[in-house]
Parts: C-alpha cells; sequence; structure tokens
C-alpha cells in the first residue's frame, strides 16, 4: 500500500498545493493524521478522494514516505492513482 502525492501545481490563495492520495482511505487518513491534517480538509469527491496540501507541506509528506508523483514524469502511475481516488470518491472502494 501506498500513499502518493503529485506535483503542487494548483495555484490558490497565493500558495501552490499538491493533492495526497492513497490505494485506500484508511492508509490516507492515517497519513494524513501524521501530517497534522485535520479530517474536515478531506475532500470526497467524484473527482477523487484526496487531501489539498501546500508545496511545504507535500515535502514533509515525502520525507514521511509518501511517492511523490509528478504528472509530467509518471504519466501511467497518476492515472492509475487518480482511477482509483475517483473510485473511493464516488463510495466504490474504500
Amino acid at each position: 500500500m501506498a500513499v502518493y502525492v503529485d506535483d503542487a501545481v494548483t495555484l490558490w490563495r497565493g500558495q501552490r498545493w499538491a493533492h495526497l492520495m492513497a490505494d485506500t482511505l484508511d492508509e490516507l487518513h492515517a497519513f494524513s493524521a501524521r501530517l497534522g491534517l485535520p479530517r474536515r480538509a478531506f475532500q470526497n469527491k467524484t473527482s477523487g478522494a484526496h487531501y489539498d496540501v501546500p508545496a511545504p507541506m507535500r515535502e514533509q509528506a515525502i520525507a514521511l514516505g509518501a511517492v511523490a508523483i509528478s504528472r509530467h514524469v509518471d504519466r501511467a502511475l497518476v492515472r492509475a492513482v487518480i482511477a482509483n481516488a475517483k473510485a473511493q470518491g464516488r463510495g466504490e472502494r474504500n
């Protein structure tokens, strides 16, 4: 099982943000708690179950063992991770 964090490319409120996703929701929630993210920050959307993390927290996530994925380099892996997150957001997977 793994936790993934994509490139911090989304600009919002003057910061770059990334998405924290995982193979399972349990793993995602446990990891986000280690990062200090409140459960209310969880975004359970049909576009993909995830937490948004600012760029500095992305680096913390990587230091804690999250797998850094890049839309520019790891396209097949990114597609698979996002497909899994979308299935989780629709309630098809835990």
